[in-house]
């Protein structure tokens, strides 16, 4: 259900991403090369606008561009209604580059058509109470391997070698929506407006960590569809609502290393909001650290979580 939007400049007092000068040179040039690897489009750079909201907000930006770290970011500033046909912007706004989506649906199904060429891929529950281990890796009925990844959101939480990781789900609910004429550019203020499959658009999304239930609901809606009444002005017309269940780390960075006590079980999770943003730079550290070549980043390492005693 993730909308995919990758953004450098993220928050309600828009601050750079945690590592962005790291992580997004390397998924600008791992999408488009996976793109071409699997003959699939899935993934789309377009700009973003974040509306002002006052004029000191625009004075704190027209200052910040100049700054070498925000610069290769930045777009454009703009000081007065620039794109008032759609969105409100009074004060005008703020226009991002190094932004936009991967159409996770499209992504997912591409890889799974490749490991399944290569007979490597399965689609069925997997229970970690059935594996198997022994001196020379692990057994999972008719399956053998050296080492094993665990990828699998909470349900990693459910298993006895990482139900002490302090993974917590974070509730999201989103719109689909459509408008008489397509956008583009993806908005953000409040909300996000990005596109979606089938000429929609998604709308997101809400964080409430207090709700566990599998379910929509009214209030989730409702506090969509004010935020973007706030931000838009144009009609939509709403067509769905959704939601799901992101896996996060406590200190919102990401879980990814060596189980403390058992050599070669892993863990890759937490990635939270910005799995798309992530996973690229991560994913190919963990495929060098299983392969002895490089070490996990300090800050993402499992390592910096203290075990409790059993």
């Amino acid at each position: 259900m993730a909308a995919g939007l990758f953004n450098p400049i993220i928050g309600k007092v828009m601050t750079r991403a945690w590592k962005s000068d790291l992580f997004f040179p390397g998924l600008l040039e791992f999408y488009p090369k996976a793109e071409r690897f699997l003959g699939k489009r899935f993934f789309y750079e377009i700009p973003l606008y974040r509306p002002f909201s006052s004029v000191f907000e625009q004075n704190e930006w027209m200052s910040q561009s100049a700054d070498p770290s925000f610069k290769s970011y930045i777009d454009a500033v703009f000081l007065t209604t620039t794109f008032g046909d759609e969105v409100n912007d009074p004060f005008g706004g703020l226009l991002l580059k190094q932004c936009g989506y991967l159409d996770v649906p499209q992504f997912m199904d591409a890889i799974r058509n490749l490991l399944k060429e290569k007979e490597a891929f399965q689609l069925r529950k997997f229970d970690a109470f059935r594996l198997e281990t022994s001196t020379q890796g692990f057994k999972y009925e008719e399956m053998l391997a050296k080492k094993i990844v665990f990828c699998g959101g909470m349900m990693d939480k459910e298993t006895d070698f990482f139900k002490w990781l302090p993974l917590r789900p974070l509730k999201g609910e989103t719109l689909e929506v459509q408008f008489e004429k397509p956008l583009e550019r993806i908005y953000n203020k409040g909300v996000y407006l990005a596109p979606a499959a089938f000429n929609s658009y998604r709308v997101g999304a809400t964080y409430n960590p207090n709700d566990l239930t599998d379910a929509a609901t009214v209030e989730g809606k409702q506090e969509l569809s004010e935020k973007l009444d706030e931000l838009l002005s144009i009609q939509y017309e709403i067509k769905s609502q959704n939601w799901g269940f992101r896996p996060c780390a406590h200190d919102r960075k990401l879980y990814l290393g060596r189980h403390p006590s058992i050599k070669d079980v892993f863990v890759f999770n937490g990635l939270g909001t910005k799995g798309v943003s992530l996973a690229p730079y991560f994913s190919n550290q963990l495929a060098d650290f299983l392969e002895g070549t490089d070490d996990i980043d300090a800050e993402a390492n499992i390592a910096r979580i203290k075990r409790p005693a059993p």
